[in-house]
């Protein structure tokens, strides 16, 4: 199992920090928005191998399509490389194809290079790999959201038809239910992550998306954690474990 988190940093190199165009105010209060705060901390299992991405979402988003053809939220100048915020307005100055291409290079790339390795180390040890996509959302909407839907789940289970088998989905459900949450599939967000060099292609890759709401664990208002943050921890801790099971039971079938 491989747990890939990638929305979890706040960290911004001073050399891109300096092309953005918000105040240090307005950056602040983007990265309340667009953080998955402390997906790092919560999605944590003893022996499970975890790909944490270093750098902030906003300065090259992993888990966008690199080509912006292929992107859907490229039309709301958040493809791979955000050039506007969560409210629409200018995040950084125009980006050049040279620029755009150094930063893919810098960050986009060498995250997906690693995935790979880790996904293809799995399999060469286990038979299969399955990838666990660690993120949490906002309990309200936030402008920039397709799903504009106040009824938000306490998680969202993000699946894919070829790579989500009906196993896998039935042991996240239960677990999630004993956790006494409720949930939701592909609601308000859909999909997961899967390596493109096998993506549709190889069954012995599994994934599937988990996302927190945010009022579980932590203010919103101002990114601290709250009191219920530990047995938030506990209960992501039983679902992972109880995946973790689910695909022991599942190894001879596989």
């Amino acid at each position: 199992m491989l747990l890939h988190i990638p929305h979890s940093s706040i960290k911004i190199p001073s050399n891109v920090r300096s092309i953005f165009q918000l105040s240090d105010d307005q950056l602040r209060k983007e990265l309340l928005r667009m953080t998955d705060w402390f997906t790092d901390v919560l999605f944590d299992v003893e022996g499970v191998e975890r790909l944490v991405y270093p750098v902030s979402r906003l300065v090259c988003d992993p888990e966008r399509f690199s080509d912006d053809v292929l992107e859907s939220m490229a039309s709301k100048g958040m493809g791979a490389i955000y050039t506007k915020t969560s409210e629409g307005s200018m995040l950084r100055k125009k980006v050049s194809p040279q620029e755009r291409q150094d930063l893919l290079q810098r960050f986009y790339a060498p995250h997906h290079a690693a995935l790979e390795a880790a996904v293809q180390a799995e399999i060469k040890a286990e038979g299969f790999c399955l990838i666990i996509d660690c993120h949490s959302f906002s309990s309200v909407p936030l402008p920039h959201e397709p799903d504009q839907r106040m009824d938000r789940p306490q998680l969202c289970i993000g699946t894919d038809d070829f790579h989500t088998p009906k196993w896998l989905m039935r042991t996240v459900e239960d677990s999630a239910t004993s956790a006494g949450w409720t949930m939701e599939i592909n609601h308000p967000f859909s999909g997961t992550i899967v390596p493109m060099s096998v993506y549709k292609k190889d069954a012995r890759v599994f994934s599937v998306m988990l996302e927190l709401n945010r009022s579980l664990y932590m203010d919103e208002a101002t990114g601290e954690r709250s009191a219920d943050f530990a047995t938030c921890r506990k209960n992501v801790n039983a679902v992972l474990r109880s995946i973790k099971d689910g695909i022991k039971n599942q190894s001879d079938k596989i």
